[in-house]
């Protein structure tokens, strides 16, 4: 069983308001308990209001819980946009309970494994980074929907500033990181491109058609640019 799967059965199980010793969900999931340790440690760290110790029980309190949700691209795209928003107030209180909401997220989104992960995920600057990829989400989707070329100025995660003309084909979300997969003219192969490191995308008035070799289909995922 996956850990996030782990998290959300725990949290079932502790739905019922009662007292449940870390052994005993131990045995129902069938893992250890120092496991089950952690995993209640995860919990309290991410906001879920768990009371209780090691070797007394485990127990939650009320709280405002929402049935299994699916969400579409889009919508997860404008929650995402909405907390990033919300983490740019002066409030304290406000910036806490978004990154406490993103985390709680974060917990349920499918695992997904991509090359060096690191440079995929927003650590210092979450927020601010997220804000500025969602800007280029309308050109983007446009883009795609329409087969219109693009002008990219682009910002290698070396810093660089590259400038790429390219053929949109899709876009994916990695857990608060959005990139598009597109042809690249210029290298006349297929680039996945982070989109908050995108900072110019500039319609060309030039559609185009699919091609054998060009075609989202061919991709096989390779190294970012």
């Amino acid at each position: 069983m996956r850990r996030t799967d782990r998290l959300f059965e725990i949290i079932q199980i502790l739905r019922d308001g009662k007292l449940h010793r870390a052994q005993d969900i131990a045995q129902r999931l069938e893992v250890s308990v120092r496991t089950i340790y952690r995993d209640m440690d995860t919990l309290v760290a991410s906001g879920i209001p768990v009371e209780g110790e090691r070797g007394v029980g485990y127990i939650t309190r009320e709280a405002i819980t929402l049935p299994p949700l699916t969400l579409t691209s889009e919508e997860l795209e404008a929650l995402n946009l909405g907390m990033a928003i919300v983490a740019e107030a002066a409030d304290p209180d406000l910036k806490a309970a978004a990154q406490s909401l993103a985390d709680k997220i974060d917990a349920v989104l499918p695992t997904q494994t991509i090359a060096d992960a690191d440079q995929w995920k927003f650590t210092v600057y979450p927020f601010a980074d997220a804000a500025r990829g969602f800007a280029m989400m309308p050109t983007l989707r446009a883009a795609i929907k329409s087969r219109q070329k693009l002008a990219l100025s682009y910002r290698r995660i070396d810093g660089t500033l590259t400038q790429r003309n390219i053929r949109p084909l899709h876009m994916e979300y990695w857990g608060r990181v959005w990139t598009l997969t597109a042809w690249c003219e210029a290298r006349e192969d297929f680039r996945v491109f982070r989109v908050d490191l995108i900072q110019e995308a500039t319609p060309l008035p030039e559609l185009f058609v699919d091609e054998p070799g060009k075609r989202l289909q061919d991709y096989v995922p390779c190294d970012a640019p």
